[in-house]
């Protein structure tokens, strides 16, 4: 007989009474077992409580990295509300509007998060003064899990509101190839869907998770080799910057115990895949295409992948066609935009506030990836469809080109935009955060021997600042607007 559906909550209580000494999180400052957790997470529930969050209430949490953010999640579900994440550097603006949208009575945050919010800010310790009992609460499920935000390529904050409540389904499969005795390194931001998703579905299983405060190349692979970790999450930058160590540095840290290194959020160059699977091994790399909406998503597993190069994989869930641009479906082979839709009868992944989503009839909605079908049902990314550059009448996909500036050996990171340019409609720009010694004609050079010539960028820009946030995400359009208006000065 099938265990039923439990909540969030009792699903850690669960497991406290099952494994109470075991490990559950680590930081970098301290490591809670089991039992901890779940003692601590009533007490700040009740804390929570007391400060006026109620059961359905979406809660603002703009913490750090560390056990802190995740206590902070723990007792939000607890008390029947809903952890609506945001990165504790959101400027002040920006904040302050994806806060009204949450209409959160609080705000869950350290002192990094400046804000001119009115509304009442507590931090972990703060919460637990509030309370001096940490016996449970009465059982309670949020009527949604999760509610992250998306600035999409319009840079406008939205909320993805899960459709789903916040319980523990005991009949489910195993999420991202995980099992309790997994030790699970996170190195990428709790505020972002993917590391949310796979730290909580991480824990939920029983996994030990070691949750790093910032992503650095070197450290990764210290916590790799330190914890004897069997799983970890990355993005295409991350690897890149891992790669880039030297023999030397990477040598010094065993990473074999590792069976699952997943990698999303963006595109991966070809070359760093490659390089990545002959590292660590075909059956360790991992790969998966989807939106925070979940409506269908597709996986790839490194031994496919050298089948079939550039591919995201093959559809697992729900179901994904590409359209032309009169909303007609392709061919394989034919490039278009990706529209998903969820399985027939299934209900409602996800729900904006603050947004609509891009439909056709049928019940297909887009994301705004564009991308192409082989004959074997493998499917191939181009770009977003906002981010692409018309060029003299021709398509330029900025994630190709940024794929083959960073596959030089010093380029930090790039980003690519369309700079408007009355003769061809646009002119192509590189924006490249370089490491010591690069120069433009090193860059020019490189790209000529892999890019056809309207592909290869008319202008280059040094910079020094990430151009890219921790989770390897870039917004092409800020980008564009911000180059556009001081040429327009």
């Amino acid at each position: 007989m099938t265990d039923p559906v439990i909540s969030i909550g009792a699903r850690l209580r669960r497991l406290a009474a099952e494994r109470p000494e075991r490990p559950a999180v680590t930081d970098r400052d301290r490591t809670l077992t089991w039992a901890e957790l779940n003692r601590r997470t009533d007490r700040i529930a009740r804390g929570l409580e007391a400060a006026g969050v109620k059961q359905g209430d979406l809660v603002t949490v703009g913490l750090t990295n560390g056990v802190d953010f995740i206590e902070a999640c723990y007792g939000l579900w607890k008390v029947g509300a809903t952890p609506q994440p945001i990165s504790h550097r959101l400027p002040v603006a920006e904040a302050e509007a994806v806060m009204a949208l949450a209409e959160t009575p609080i705000l869950i945050a350290g002192e990094s998060l400046a804000t001119a919010s009115t509304r009442p800010r507590y931090d972990v310790p703060a919460l637990m003064a509030l309370a001096d009992d940490d016996a449970p609460l009465e059982d309670r499920i949020a009527p949604i899990w999760k509610a992250p935000t998306s600035g999409g390529s319009t840079g406008r904050p939205k909320l993805i509101l899960s459709g789903g409540p916040g319980v523990f389904d005991p009949s489910a499969p195993g999420a991202w190839r995980t099992t309790p005795e997994d030790t699970k390194v996170m190195p990428g931001p709790l505020y972002h869907n993917g590391p949310f998703v796979s730290v909580f579905l991480g824990l939920a299983q029983g996994a030990h998770v070691i949750v790093m405060p910032r992503f650095d190349a070197e450290e990764t692979l210290k916590a790799i080799d330190r914890w004897k970790a069997t799983w970890i999450y990355l993005v295409p930058t991350m690897m890149g910057r891992i790669w880039r160590l030297s023999d030397e540095v990477k040598s010094r840290y065993d990473t074999s115990s590792l069976t699952t290194a997943w990698h999303l959020a963006a595109p991966c160059p070809p070359w760093l895949k490659a390089a990545f699977i002959e590292w660590w091994g075909a059956d360790t790399i991992m790969e998966l295409y989807a939106g925070t909406e979940a409506q269908a998503v597709t996986v790839i597993t490194g031994a496919e992948w050298l089948a079939h190069p550039g591919s995201v994989g093959k559809v697992a869930a729900g179901e994904m066609r590409t359209f032309d641009a009169d909303g007609a479906p392709l061919a394989p082979g034919e490039v278009g935009e990706i529209f998903m839709r969820r399985p027939e009868g299934a209900p409602a992944t996800y729900n904006y506030r603050g947004a609509a989503p891009r439909t056709l009839p049928g019940g297909w909605e887009s994301l705004g990836d564009i991308g192409w079908f082989d004959e074997e049902g493998y499917l191939y990314l181009a770009d977003r469809r906002a981010d692409m550059i018309l060029v003299g009448g021709s398509n330029v996909y900025p994630a190709e080109i940024e794929a083959a500036l960073d596959e030089h050996p010093l380029v930090q990171s790039s980003a690519v935009i369309g700079l408007p340019d009355e003769d061809l409609g646009n002119l192509i720009h590189a924006i490249v955060q370089p490491r010591e010694g690069l120069t433009e004609a090193d860059l020019r050079a490189h790209v000529a021997g892999l890019l056809v010539t309207y592909k290869q960028p008319r202008s280059y820009e040094f910079v020094t600042e990430n151009i890219r946030d921790d989770a390897g995400k870039v917004r092409r359009s800020q980008l564009r607007e911000e180059r556009t208006a001081a040429k327009a000065l």
